[in-house]
């Protein structure tokens, strides 16, 4: 199906790209607006034979919000479909497509646990994979992921700082962990 065809499925307001690369395992991709979230899934899986869901996730754009994907397949057909959808940063929430795909309400777990994406519909947001003190949303990009600045690495030395050597570099903070002295209560 060309991507003409695809965008006359989902409608005026979605656009139609095919991804680039994969070759012959390349996909289309259609974007629809968060209100027509729940309608894109439901045209996939019934004018178009997507009768696999196989995955769902966000990914932040920091600063414009969340783009929502899922991935669909038809096993009959065979031919995927990538469908997205863009959140705004404050109070992200899209229809959720549990009772098209029940395969989702994991995903949506995940994803809401993870983003603090909401899924209008989906009752069973229950946390899934943090234990139940963690605080935050940790693939938030503005997520401080500070477990070595607050606390020291149990492991080995850092490099240079063994006694057998002769010189020493400062030790090194990993990506995304700022200096302490501009952590919100961090050390100064």
């Amino acid at each position: 199906m060309n991507s003409d065809e695809l965008g006359g499925l989902f409608g005026d307001d979605a656009s139609v790209s095919e991804s680039a690369g994969g070759g012959r395992h390349s996909r289309p991709t259609v974007d629809v607006p968060p209100e027509r979230w729940h309608d894109a899934l439901l045209t996939a899986r019934d004018r178009l034979a997507c009768d696999f869901f196989d995955w769902l996730s966000a990914v932040d754009e920091l600063p414009g919000g969340f783009t929502v994907v899922a991935h669909v397949w038809s096993t009959t057909a065979h031919h995927g479909l990538l469908l997205r959808t863009s959140l705004p940063r404050e109070a992200p929430a899209v229809d959720s497509v549990v009772d098209v795909y029940p395969g989702a309400a994991w995903h949506e777990r995940e994803t809401h646990e993870m983003f603090d994406i909401g899924f209008v519909g989906n009752d069973a947001l229950a946390p899934l994979l943090l234990p139940p003190e963690f605080e935050g949303h940790p693939l938030r990009k503005e997520f401080v992921l500070a477990s070595r600045v607050a606390k020291p690495w149990p492991g080995a030395k850092e490099p240079g700082e063994s006694e057998h050597t002769v010189s020493k570099r400062a030790p090194m903070r990993p990506p995304g962990v700022p200096d302490p002295s501009e952590w919100p209560g961090g050390r100064a």
